[in-house]
């Protein structure tokens, strides 16, 4: 069982980025799979925030389609929204406690942190995933050793 990042969406439905085929037939194949897929909602409104960004996509898309996208994905079988447990403040305080931990790597942590409670391994192209301890974290766009 996985969970998804944000990144992995955006290269997925944005045919302009080097990584759309890979990724986009990394997430259909996910998404028509059996194992669970969770797409959280920070990933989910992340890429709705920044699909339709015109200071970050050269063809940004109106924020109801990148909405369709989110319903069409959530509507796979697998698909299911990965919720924070009643450990989710422990977990996530103790990813936000290293000294290395940047206001920017909160929305990271809250990721990982789902990520432990529910035991799926993290998918994104963002290394800084490995530096969670505890994180199972792979780039499923990375070359296979």
């Amino acid at each position: 069982m996985i969970l998804v990042d944000a990144n992995l969406l955006l290269y997925a439905a944005n045919q302009a980025a080097p990584e759309h085929e890979a990724a986009r037939e990394w997430l259909d194949a996910q998404l028509s799979g059996t194992a669970r897929v969770g797409l959280p909602w920070p990933s989910l409104l992340a890429f709705v925030r920044l699909a339709s960004n015109p200071l970050v996509m050269r063809q940004p898309v109106p924020v109801a389609r990148a909405w369709e996208q989110v319903q069409q994905w959530l509507t796979a079988g697998p698909a299911w929204v990965p919720q924070p447990t009643v450990r989710h403040a422990e977990v996530l305080g103790g990813l936000c406690e290293p000294s290395w931990m940047t206001s920017r790597l909160v929305p990271d942590a809250h990721l990982a942190a789902l990520s432990i409670e529910h035991g799926l391994t993290l998918c994104s192209t963002d290394g800084d995933f490995a530096r969670f301890k505890g994180v199972d974290w792979v780039n499923p766009l990375a070359p296979q050793r």
